[in-house]
């Protein structure tokens, strides 16, 4: 059966590891935080109320979209385009175009930077490759404005990070439910994730600061991670609630035979 993302794609590699997954969504969490329409996270009152169940729910419907054949990612896909219709309905507003690009650039950009933090450095092919696949996601949601390539995406997403990221009482919010839910200790360490991960106009937004014991943490936990034995290190550093969703991040097979899209929705 024809798959919409190819069974040996790079992106199936990046985001068939939970660590990885998890790394691309503490990114995206700050950038959201910082987004100009993050006002429409807020509309539902899901994401501050509940941000990790939120992050879990998003990491599940994404990877139904990458691991899926190909008539259950586009019908996934579709899903998400009605929610977002709905959503819109209710407030009685319209999701402006450059929030979707925003979103579809960041899951470009950190898909590249937490592979390469934990990985190695990508080939321009690679790179190109995941462009294609979410930019083919994108179309779908019939999103305008589209970089019509990797060149052409890196100028606009530089550019987006200037124009649509702004501190607002959202963000100082959003921190601090970040906060509350995760524990001090877990925040702290995200904080610093976040650090290594985004841009530099974004982490001069949130003023986030380099620990000195961030490195030579990474650095130990990429040891780890090739001796196989980071699983150990990252599951005690999850909240309790949380653990057993993690490990099933690491088996995107599984998920595939049997969760459903209209099951990824909450």
């Amino acid at each position: 059966m024809k798959t919409f993302v190819d069974e040996n794609s790079i992106v199936r590699k990046i985001w068939g590891r939970a660590d990885t997954s998890l790394f691309i969504f503490a990114g995206a969490a700050a950038e959201f935080a910082l987004n100009k329409a993050v006002d429409w996270l807020y509309f539902t009152g899901r994401l501050p109320a509940d941000p990790l169940g939120r992050l879990f729910s998003t990491i599940t419907y994404s990877r139904v979209i990458l691991f899926a054949d190909e008539v259950s990612a586009l019908k996934a896909i579709d899903k998400i385009t009605a929610i977002h219709s709905g959503v819109e309905q209710n407030r009685g507003a319209t999701i402006p175009d450059w929030a979707y690009r925003d979103v579809l650039f960041m899951l470009i950009d950190h898909s590249i930077r937490s592979f390469e933090l934990l990985e190695r450095p990508l080939a321009t092919e690679e790179k190109e490759e995941i462009f294609d696949v979410f930019n083919r996601m994108a179309v779908r949601m019939q999103i305008s404005g589209l970089p019509k390539n990797l060149n052409e995406w890196e100028g606009m997403r530089s550019e987006a990070l200037l124009l649509n990221m702004a501190y607002s009482n959202y963000t100082a919010d959003l921190y601090r439910q970040y906060k509350k839910h995760l524990g001090w200790f877990r925040y702290l360490i995200v904080l610093q994730i976040q650090y290594l991960l985004t841009p530099k106009h974004v982490n001069n937004l949130l003023n986030l600061k380099q620990k000195f014991w961030i490195k030579p943490a990474m650095g130990l936990y990429k040891l780890l991670r090739r001796l196989h034995l980071d699983s150990f290190l990252r599951d005690a550093l999850l909240p309790l609630n949380y653990k057993e969703q993690v490990r099933s991040l690491d088996k995107p097979q599984i998920m595939q035979q049997h969760l459903q899209p209209s099951a990824a929705i909450k």
